[in-house]
């Protein structure tokens, strides 16, 4: 079997799993000699196929964005990494933050803290605020609607307590990067989708990426894909503003991480290098807010996870390791520098979280078999 037959064979497997509405696949080598992209299953409840070129919503993997910006706005001493968070934001905006015994050490919290996930902050996401149900939860049971950037952190500061003091441990937290939202746009004074068009979208030519309620796509698009949750259809827009969600393609979402490789984004080259300078590996998840966030044996920099499956879950082969980001809706974005290969894509399903470390180390088997054939 040839490689395409294979990666279209893997695509469609992933789309006729339980609760899988559909499956899309990009993988790119890095020279650009080898570009495939498939897709399977429905992406709309009506059945109107999914397609390569269908949008979807990326959920997480916005994250490199978020950083990949916080870093080019460090080259010119706009945003110091080791400075504390609060020097850029108001004052009644972060006070209380992050409060334990009566103390107040949200000021102890740096920008990088926020990249790495180190803050101890509590996510407003994913914690269970005192008497209340998580927010996942409430859009769940509830449906559709929208919050401000001061009702979330009101949340963190009066209903749910930090989990470490800042700097002393490792906690994926949503809390973090809408705080680095708040820091872009106080910044630069433009809203997060102006930021990002200016110094991401229109540098890397994605003319498929946008935030809906905020901005459109460059070019005509389908519709974008349906998120699931469940077997139910899950429709948000209000959420979807709120958070500033961003939907793209798989060919575009690979742009986004050659881009960044190749030094296309930053003035110095270099500046990529700090966002992998240094990787800490998640502990194992100890409540259910953990178990549905990114960890062992996962590791993450600012803004980019690594992650490679360990040596004695694979015992014929050992699978290299790859780095980029995941989201909780099934999406992945990845580049592995053994192979010099871009594997992105998604699945739409809201409890698929799990699903790109399983089914992208069977791309990596894959490409890694044809090769080896290809060298005897």
């Amino acid at each position: 079997m040839d490689l395409e037959s294979r990666l279209d064979s893997l695509v469609r497997n992933l789309a006729t799993r339980r609760r899988i509405p559909h499956a899309v696949l990009a993988v790119e080598n890095g020279d650009g000699s080898f570009q495939w992209t498939g897709a399977a299953g429905r992406a709309q409840p009506d059945g109107t196929p999914m397609r390569p070129e269908t949008p979807y919503f990326i959920a997480s993997i916005d994250k490199i964005l978020t950083a990949a910006l916080i870093l080019k706005l460090s080259e010119s001493d706009g945003v110091l990494l080791d400075a504390p968070f609060v020097d850029y934001l108001p004052g009644q905006l972060t006070q209380g933050l992050h409060r334990v015994g009566g103390e107040d050490r949200t000021g102890e919290i740096t920008v990088r803290d926020l990249l790495g996930h180190t803050s101890g902050l509590a996510d407003y996401i994913e914690d269970r605020p005192t008497g209340g149900r998580t927010l996942v939860d409430r859009l769940v049971e509830e449906g559709d609607f929208a919050w401000s950037l001061d009702e979330a952190l009101e949340t963190v500061r009066g209903r749910m307590k930090p989990h470490f003091p800042p700097g002393r441990g490792l906690r994926y937290c949503d809390t973090n990067y809408l705080l680095l939202i708040a820091i872009i746009e106080a910044v630069t004074g433009q809203p997060l989708h102006r930021a990002y068009d200016e110094a991401l979208f229109r540098p890397l030519d994605l003319r498929h990426t946008w935030l809906p309620g905020h901005s459109e796509p460059r070019e005509t698009m389908p519709k974008p894909a349906v998120l699931w949750f469940r077997d139910q259809p899950v429709l948000m827009p209000s959420a979807h503003r709120s958070l500033w969600s961003v939907f793209s393609t798989a060919q575009d979402t690979v742009r986004i991480l050659r881009g960044l490789i190749r030094g296309e984004v930053f003035d110095n080259p270099a500046t990529f290098g700090i966002m992998r300078q240094r990787w800490r590996r998640f502990g194992f998840p100890l409540d259910m807010a953990a178990l549905r966030a990114p960890s062992w044996p996962i590791e993450y920099g600012l803004g980019l996870m690594r992650f490679r499956i360990p040596r004695l879950f694979t015992p014929i082969r050992a699978i290299p390791s790859v780095f980029g980001h995941t989201g909780s809706t099934g999406t992945w974005l990845f580049y592995c520098e053994e192979l010099d290969l871009f594997v992105a894509g998604g699945v739409s399903q809201a409890t698929a979280g799990p699903v790109p470390f399983r089914f992208v180390p069977q791309v990596l088997e894959a490409v890694s078999v044809k090769r080896s054939l290809q060298t005897r």
